[in-house]
């Protein structure tokens, strides 16, 4: 992000968009340690709650009429904040906030249109209430169903672009653009959303009839897999690196002999090496200094270089 908003440019962006927006959907100065699954990071310059898919609309044209039309330069689009990393001296830009109203799912047979907002856990939840099947491998992914568009997340052998129909964006020009699951170019953590400015409002997934007890208990079992393995009881953002082709992160990260290891408050979980955690009130830069130092272990002792799956904001 490098728009640095001076207080008469935050003046006329607060004018256009009370005229769209209710006062306490636009905050100056917000806290994104509340807004993300770390629990840490600075302060965004302007965070603006979206409730519906006009109002993103309308936004957009008022950032537009401001000059700010760079899609991760002068504005970024905020989920669950399940991904994200915010550096310490927070955002200088415009945020953009699906809330928790952004979130309707509408079931028809075997498909769910769902709102970008709308959390996997709802989602999966939604599709086990009418029996519908395939989608339990999200059962415990934190993370916005639009977001998780965007990384082609998944687990347990299933990803979304398995089950993805279609989905609707929107361009940071008002452009809506509609594609299928194949034109999506899904790969491992990938979608197009990663090569082109677009924002997911809306995914339709094809989901197959089911036995509803046996949803549930396969819900119910990945969920206890996860709480078993993985260091859910810390803030974190997941899994924190990529798979290398060949190699599994943790186990790389475990044989560096960096189980445990910490740099201030940010430590890799003795739980599950793919997991750096926020252990006791850590900075954003402990985290990425951990990070860093992970990388240049695990290249020193494997020669593999770790990409990170986190999406950094606001460092430099």
């Amino acid at each position: 992000m490098k728009m640095e908003f001076n207080q008469e440019a935050k003046k006329r962006l607060y004018q256009r968009l009370s005229e769209i927006l209710d006062s306490e959907q636009i905050l100056f100065n917000e806290e994104m340690s509340a807004h993300t699954t770390f629990r840490t990071g600075g302060k965004a310059d302007i965070f603006i709650e979206i409730d519906t898919s006009a109002q993103l609309g309308s936004v957009l044209a008022a950032l537009r009429a401001e000059g700010l039309s760079r899609l991760n330069e002068d504005f970024f689009l905020l989920g669950n904040g399940s991904n994200v990393l915010v550096s310490d001296k927070g955002i200088q830009g415009v945020v953009l906030h699906l809330s928790k109203a952004y979130a309707n799912i509408v079931v028809h047979d075997t498909t769910l249109v769902c709102e970008a907002g709308a959390t996997l856990a709802q989602v999966a939840h939604k599709a086990c209430e009418h029996a519908l099947t395939g989608f339990e491998f999200v059962a415990g992914i934190p993370g916005s169903i639009g977001g998780a568009i965007v990384m082609n997340a998944g687990a347990y052998g299933g990803e979304m672009r398995q089950v993805v129909e279609r989905v609707l964006l929107i361009t940071p020009d008002g452009t809506f653009i509609e594609k299928s699951g194949a034109e999506m170019n899904f790969a491992y953590r990938h979608s197009i959303v990663k090569e082109q400015p677009l924002i997911v409002l809306e995914v339709t997934l094809a989901l197959m009839h089911g036995n509803q007890e046996e949803i549930q208990a396969r819900m119910k079992d990945l969920a206890s897999r996860r709480w078993e393995k993985q260091p859910l009881e810390y803030p974190s953002a997941g899994s924190t690196f990529k798979r290398p082709e060949g190699y599994f992160a943790g186990k790389l990260i475990e044989e560096a002999g960096l189980r445990g290891f910490s740099v201030g408050g940010a430590q890799i979980s003795e739980k599950h090496c793919g997991f750096v955690i926020n252990k006791n009130n850590a900075s954003a830069a402990d985290i990425q200094a951990l990070i860093t130092e992970v990388q240049r272990r695990v290249y020193a002792s494997a020669k593999v270089t770790l990409e990170p799956e986190v999406i950094l904001l606001g460092f430099d």
